[in-house]
């Protein structure tokens, strides 16, 4: 009896750690569950050596009362016909009596891809009936209660993309879905990337509004406009965007703030969207996550800043082991010869670099040191306004031609500066990007406050020509110099230093035609509206 006793025991505990080892990892995600219901079969049928332990638990009783082996044989049959039966249940169908109930205008795919009853990101699926995302699709799980309590019963794995029906669990096999795929994942052949900049058709709308791919809106979704300039900026850089459409450039980047970018411009650019704007919701996050919440939704931040952040990170995930370049650094990265006189005291101070130049200057009390900076963007400087007012009681609002600014970089113009230690500063440009990125010094920060310069900038929207005003290096042989450039985005903000907002004016290349963006609003302009705006970030690119 006690050999019995034990031996049930021992069977028990076996049938324990299985049950257990089967089971669930994370207790926290209870509804990961049935994903594919062969693989459920398959484990099923290996668990204990090929008999049935979990489903059938009255073979432990048999094995108990010594009857094990007649059992055995029964159950095996028996299981392969139900494993037939199910399997046949489970098989793919075009013939789905549901499709009728999909709605296409409650569909949106651009919030995080999350459950909306447990909050868990892992297999999820979204109801085609009323969009909403819900976990698993296995008897226990919130899609699979839904599909009962709401009578919905078309989903897709958000993941895999599969469109199942639920509660019968098979497969929906019809190529009347291929839409809802494209819009949860925009996908461009290599063709598709070059003709881009040739299409000059609209697309349409569910709703029957017209969009341009890659005009279209980005929703606003507290005080996130300066992330919305920044993004509708980088789209006209040709070659950022054609790398990013592509997501097997970067497939090697785990980082989430690369993969939501190359999805939010895969997005911008798709031809067949449901709606004609895109919400950069994840995008967001995954800046927030980034950055550490030096950037976040709620509040407002300077446009400027966000841009440099944004290439530098990008460049640090996809830069390459053996070189240390990225996409980023190919279309933005310049170099500057930077001249640096600084007075004898403050030299005695320094510990001296072994790459820079050190020669002693006038009566050995400045000392010169000559270095190379490569940057991705350069400041101007635009000239105080003045404090008093006209005769008409008003302020004059003074304007600056570009070219004077740009003097800051002719290699013989001295910018003082006093921190990190007090110096005179020469810049000169040796290298030229194939898009360069110039910011005015608009803000200026004070004790108290943060003064605003309402200094109107005048510059070409076309045929910026460099070498007229700053000294460029002697090209190399066989090479022709490169010192055009043409707009083709310009940054603008309005309204007072803390409170004002940001828009964006950008050229379409297929036509050459000028448009201004402010969050959702999409507006064509005149080429001599952007010349008379008050520029705070621009991107220029080379003529080839």
């Amino acid at each position: 009896m006690g050999t019995e006793e034990s031996g049930g025991v021992s069977k028990r505990q076996r049938l324990d750690e299985q049950s257990s080892a089967s089971g669930i990892e994370n207790p926290l995600v209870p509804y990961n569950d049935v994903d594919d219901e062969e693989e459920d079969f398959e484990r099923g049928r290996t668990a204990n050596g090929g008999g049935r332990v979990e489903e059938n638990r009255g073979q432990v009783v048999a094995a108990e009362n010594g009857e094990e082996e007649e059992e055995e044989e029964e159950d095996l049959y028996g299981e392969e016909n139900s494993l037939e039966k199910r399997k046949s249940q489970f098989e793919p169908r075009a013939d789905c009596p549901y499709l009728d109930t999909v709605n296409r205008q409650v569909l949106d795919f651009d919030f995080e891809k999350f459950c909306s009853v447990s909050l868990s990101n892992l297999n999820v699926y979204a109801c085609l009936v009323c969009g909403k995302y819900y976990q698993g699709r296995g008897k226990k799980s919130h899609a699979y209660t839904h599909s009962l309590e709401a009578g919905h019963h078309v989903y897709v794995n958000l993941r895999t993309e599969k469109v199942y029906c639920l509660p019968d669990g098979y497969e929906i096999i019809d190529p009347s879905l291929d839409d809802i795929r494209h819009v949860l994942n925009p996908r461009f052949t290599r063709d598709q990337v070059k003709q881009l900049d040739k299409n000059r058709q609209w697309s349409r709308a569910l709703d029957g509004s017209d969009y341009l791919p890659g005009m279209v809106g980005l929703n606003n979704i507290k005080e996130t406009d300066f992330v919305n300039v920044t993004i509708q900026s980088l789209m006209r850089v040709t070659p950022l965007r054609n790398f990013f459409l592509i997501p097997e450039n970067y497939q090697h980047c785990k980082s989430p703030l690369v993969q939501r970018y190359g999805e939010l411009t895969r997005k911008i650019w798709h031809a067949r969207n449901f709606k004609g704007q895109v919400s950069p919701h994840e995008f967001l996050q995954a800046v927030m996550k980034a950055s550490k919440k030096r950037f976040r939704i709620g509040q407002q931040s300077d446009p400027v800043e966000f841009m440099a952040w944004l290439l530098n990170t990008l460049h640090t995930n996809l830069r390459t082991l053996k070189k240390n370049n990225s996409i980023i650094y190919e279309c933005f990265q310049g170099e500057l010869e930077v001249v640096k006189e600084i007075p004898n005291k403050a030299i005695t101070e320094k510990k001296e670099n072994g790459n820079d130049q050190i020669d002693g200057g006038a009566g050995n009390d400045i000392f010169t040191e000559t270095s190379r900076m490569p940057f991705l963007m350069l400041g101007l400087d635009l000239p105080p306004p003045p404090l008093f007012k006209d005769v008409m009681e008003k302020n004059i609002i003074p304007q600056v031609p570009l070219f004077n600014i740009l003097k800051k970089f002719d290699g013989e113009t001295v910018t003082e500066v006093v921190r990190p230690r007090v110096a005179r500063m020469k810049y000169r440009v040796i290298r030229l990007p194939q898009y360069l990125i110039l910011h005015m010094q608009r803000f200026k920060k004070n004790n108290f406050f943060i003064e605003k310069n309402p200094t109107l900038v005048n510059f070409p929207v076309k045929n910026l020509e460099l070498k007229d005003f700053i000294p460029l290096p002697m090209p190399k042989e066989n090479e022709r110099l490169r010192s055009k450039y043409d707009l083709i985005a310009d940054i603008v903000h309005d309204g007072k230093p803390n409170e004002g907002f940001y828009r964006v004016f950008v050229q379409r290349k297929s036509e050459e035609l000028w448009y201004e963006m402010q969050d959702l609003h999409v507006s064509e302009t005149l080429p001599q509206m952007v010349a008379l705006s008050e520029a705070y970030l621009q991107i220029y690119e080379q003529q080839q």
